[in-house]
């Protein structure tokens, strides 16, 4: 290693995401990871100005960007990487198990556009595979459990962590995506919490715990060791699995489930445009109970 990466968050409130500029001092490289593209889901309507705040900042102190890094095909935001590719060439990164929620997504929304070998990414990773940001050494920690695609990127001291893990007062993810599983959840975890003590960690989302006033998404591991909620030392997979199970029953769809993942499966493009050259996502509709179609 050469140096420490700089790294530079930006908070979307909107989505309660994180996303992140991280950059290499020795060469003037760098990397975006989860960027958010701005969507409103009343109206349809796509705005980039959250991913051209980055690009803004990256400018402003001089970094060329050459990687667009998602930890996972998010269900919350949309992704903002195509634009960050469009404007400065960078790559678009993701863990190779996309492939496997592509396979499982691609019959719930008939996206018979859509081919499930990753191909619409740029660069698959492999678990342990390493790379470079200029000078800085990465590596790709595979972390599944929340979905079966998650990925942690290591720069250096520090792990950027996705949906894996929140904030030791929060907790960790759901596990009851499609593809989701718990027990894979709490072995991702405890991988993540075997890293060194002082291991920065840099959550995805942050939701502000009961009691606490300010948003926060950087931690250590020593920190989630000793007092994350859900996995603090001491408590069981067993214990982990009931505990999650319980609560992800009681958890509600999130409010951009449906678009995110349409989108993000895609790499961040959106669905072939129709004839008339607009672009739909799809909504699948599903009968409860005695209802009829067209009722």
């Amino acid at each position: 290693m050469t140096g420490k990466p700089v790294i530079q968050a930006f908070f979307d409130e909107p989505t309660n995401t994180i996303s992140y500029l991280v950059g290499d001092p020795a060469t003037g490289k760098a990397a975006v990871i989860d960027p958010v593209l701005d969507y409103d889901h009343n109206s349809g309507e796509v705005d980039t100005r959250s991913v051209r705040a980055i690009l803004e900042s990256a400018a402003r102190d001089g970094w060329t960007i050459v990687w667009a890094l998602e930890t996972h095909a998010h269900a919350d935001h949309l992704s903002g990487s195509p634009y960050i590719k469009a404007k400065t060439g960078a790559r678009i990164g993701i863990g190779e198990h996309i492939k496997d929620v592509q396979r499982i997504f691609r019959p719930v929304f008939n996206a018979t556009d859509l081919k499930t070998d990753g191909s619409d990414f740029d660069h698959l990773f492999v678990d342990g595979e390493r790379f470079r940001i200029g000078e800085l050494e990465a590596e790709v920690l595979y972390t599944p459990g929340h979905t079966p695609a998650c990925v942690t990127y290591l720069i250096d001291d520090a792990a950027f962590v996705g949906d894996t893990l929140f904030m030791p007062d929060f907790g960790t993810a759901r596990a009851d995506f499609p593809g989701g599983d718990a027990r894979a959840l709490y072995r991702s975890i405890k991988r993540v919490l075997s890293l060194p003590a002082e291991t920065r960690l840099f959550m995805c989302h942050d939701y502000k715990a009961p009691g606490r006033t300010e948003y926060a998404w950087e931690t250590t591991v020593a920190a989630e060791r000793a007092a994350n909620v859900h996995v603090r030392e001491g408590v069981s997979e067993d214990e982990f699995v009931e505990m999650r199970t319980k609560r992800d029953a009681t958890l509600a769809a999130p409010r951009l489930l449906l678009p995110s993942i349409q989108v993000n499966i895609r790499a961040g493009r959106f669905p072939p445009a129709d004839a008339n050259g607009v672009h739909y996502l799809t909504i699948p509709v599903k009968l409860k109970g005695g209802a009829e179609a067209g009722a």
